[in-house]
């Protein structure tokens, strides 16, 4: 019998088991001997007392704390959730740090693409605040709402540990997000000039310059600029984290969208007799090109760079968005040969026709006018939710971009995003899909933080921004999905979400009173917590045990117990309090219905009727053939 405990993935005892596969001798009786070890490797150890290196006040402390199994769960919340029994996507409420050494085991080294815009550090914004004392009882006050006075924390320039408090915050989590990081994953973090150079050399030890190349790309984010004394800022950064063996992960980006340029190019009049090739209409309808239209005569001249046309088509002139005179970058008879690297974009306010590269390189700088976060980010989500009291939100294509640039190719990929906002990059994996029929997922993590008391989010009814981000994934996904004209994409596309909720274990036996043993005793009669139910367990063990949380779960009837059926008969849950041996031929005959060639069964400890019945359970189901490990109780 297997006893299943309530930790999440060890990350201390993983980094030792693949340390002692590659220096076996270097460990005695499971104890490392740092001499052999230093033997070992010879001229790779550096003993030197000075030599370069990147520290900080409390750096030991918080790479610890990233190491620190958790004992809390994930608790399922059905009623916030959108299209529960068929979406693969995840929406999770709470402390990124627990949630992500939670997620350890069913996603380890899953993540295809992490995307995260934490907090800046400008001084005025709140970062995640550290409690070394605390285990996850911290995160809940006694009504189970998170202390935010607890967990956020205002970091003013004026604070003597102004980068050291970011740091701290920022380090545990970016190591447990490695672990989560896919063999060929790439992780890309958005930040401002405030700490841009420690985060890149914080990145640079938790990757390694060995197997991990670093990119660094301008993104101009805010084309009206955010003043200082001297300088106004209308740019921020994206670092992308991408494997450094072999060029393919880069290579391959799709340089169209980064790089994509207006086809319009410069002109005057006198274009339109000496360039007349270049001055033609592109027949638009449904943002789709179905012809390129003649060369007009020069007494014909349009004033709008967009013409409506009764048959329900556009023509899209050179013209520019103000009226003046333009022509294309290509004459009208070669631009058949580049058709297929064309494309309608809506432009501030008429179509563009942009042409686009297919493959090639990332460029360093993205300048496109898409990536205008006041356009397409505040503008975008006011649309959406008015009164959401977010203020320059990340453009949604600068997201999409991102997101088409790493998974093009790897359509039913996951997206984490563990700073997830207003949940753009939910809206972008939606968008994306929509577009061209992927299945990628997302999982999105953020701590609901109250919106200010008086604020108008407040006065919307939202009291944090979790319910902003789930609202706005609700509303975008059901825009996208009306706007799809593809029908059977629009069909297959996954616009729903689960709702979990970040607490203390389920079980009284992980959340131990060592200080009052009456107290132990007397809950170790019933061990699941005053009114959680069997679905919260069943989560829970699928957490501690590795699965998806998104595994199908199929309820069926063993006598008068309700036995929960998990990939597709592999595990079986049986929670009930008086487990007997009828309940257990009942599960034997399910199991022989589902043929499935796994098989692991879990019971709840205290839940047999007696010793007796317990172990006759046990013998039953081997002779069914059930493993010994496989017998599990928690």
């Amino acid at each position: 019998m297997k006893k299943l405990n309530g930790e999440s993935l060890n990350i201390t005892e993983e980094n030792l088991k693949a340390l002692e596969q590659l220096f076996p001798e270097a460990f005695e009786e499971g104890k490392i001997d740092f001499a052999v070890l230093k033997q070992l490797l010879g001229d790779f150890v550096d003993d030197e007392e000075e030599r370069y290196s990147f520290k900080w006040n409390g750096k030991g402390r918080a790479l610890r704390l990233s190491q620190t199994p958790s004992l809390g769960t994930l608790r399922p919340c059905k009623e916030e959730s959108k299209d529960w029994d068929t979406t693969e996507n995840l929406y999770i409420e709470g402390d990124n740090l627990d949630v992500l050494k939670l997620l350890t085991k069913s996603y380890y080294k899953k993540i295809k693409l992490i995307y995260i815009d934490p907090p800046y550090n400008t001084g005025n914004n709140l970062i995640y605040h550290n409690d070394f004392t605390q285990n996850i009882k911290g995160y809940l006050s006694s009504s189970g709402q998170i202390d935010a006075e607890k967990h956020l924390l205002r970091n003013p320039e004026t604070n003597g540990r102004f980068h050291t408090d970011w740091l701290n915050m920022m380090y545990p989590r970016l190591r447990l997000a490695k672990t989560l990081l896919a063999p060929d994953g790439i992780m890309v973090v958005a930040i401002d000039e405030n700490e841009m150079d420690t985060l890149s050399l914080m990145l640079k030890e938790i990757f390694g310059q060995g197997s991990y190349e670093h990119a660094y790309i301008v993104v101009g984010h805010n084309p009206r600029g955010q003043q200082s004394n001297n300088v106004s800022y209308v740019h921020e950064y994206a670092f992308f984290i991408y494997p450094k063996d072999g060029n393919k992960y880069i290579a391959d980006f799709p340089k169209d969208t980064v790089d994509a340029r207006n086809l319009r190019d410069s002109g005057t009049e006198s274009d339109r007799t000496d360039a007349r090739n270049c001055f033609y209409p592109f027949i638009v309808k449904n943002k789709q090109i179905v012809q390129i239209g003649d060369v007009p005569d020069n007494s014909i001249h349009p004033i709008s760079a967009n013409v409506k046309r009764n048959d329900g088509t556009i023509e899209i002139w050179p013209i520019n968005e103000n009226g003046l005179e333009k022509k294309w970058r290509y004459a009208r008879q070669s631009v058949k040969s580049i058709l297929e690297c064309l494309e309608v974009k809506e432009g501030r306010n008429s179509l563009q026709i942009i042409y686009n590269k297919s493959t090639g390189t990332m460029r360093s700088i993205w300048a496109n006018a898409r990536y205008d976060a006041s356009e397409y980010g505040t503008k975008l989500i006011d649309a959406l939710i008015p009164n959401n009291g977010f203020s320059f939100p990340k453009s949604l294509w600068t997201v999409y971009d991102t997101v088409k640039a790493i998974t093009k190719d790897e359509k039913n990929s996951i997206i984490l995003d563990f700073f997830s906002g207003s949940s753009t990059t939910a809206h972008a994996v939606m968008q994306l899909n929509a577009e061209d029929g992927g299945n990628r997922k997302f999982i999105m993590v953020q701590l609901p933080e109250p919106t200010a008391e008086n604020s108008e989010a407040a006065k919307a009814g939202y009291k944090n921004i979790c319910e902003i981000g789930k609202e706005r994934i609700r509303r975008a996904g059901e825009k996208i999905k009306a706007e799809c004209e593809d029908k059977d994409k629009a069909q297959n596309l996954d616009i729903g979400f689960k709702v979990f909720k970040l607490d203390s274990s389920n079980l009284k036996k992980w959340n131990p009173h060592p200080e009052d043993l009456q107290l132990s005793l007397q809950e170790s009669v019933s061990n699941f917590l005053p009114g959680r139910s069997q679905l919260d367990v069943v989560y829970e063990i699928l957490l501690k045990m590795g699965l998806d949380l998104t595994s199908p779960i199929e309820e069926r009837k063993a006598g008068n117990e309700t036995v929960y059926i998990i990939a597709g008969g592999a595990l079986m849950i049986c929670l009930g309090e008086k487990i007997t041996l009828p309940v257990a031929k009942e599960i034997a005959k399910l199991h022989k219905e589902y043929d499935s060639e796994l098989w692991q069964v879990v019971f709840r400890d205290t839940g047999f009727a007696s010793d007796m019945d317990k172990t006759n359970i046990k013998e039953t189901l081997k002779t069914a053939g059930l493993d010994e490990d496989s017998f599990v109780c928690v």
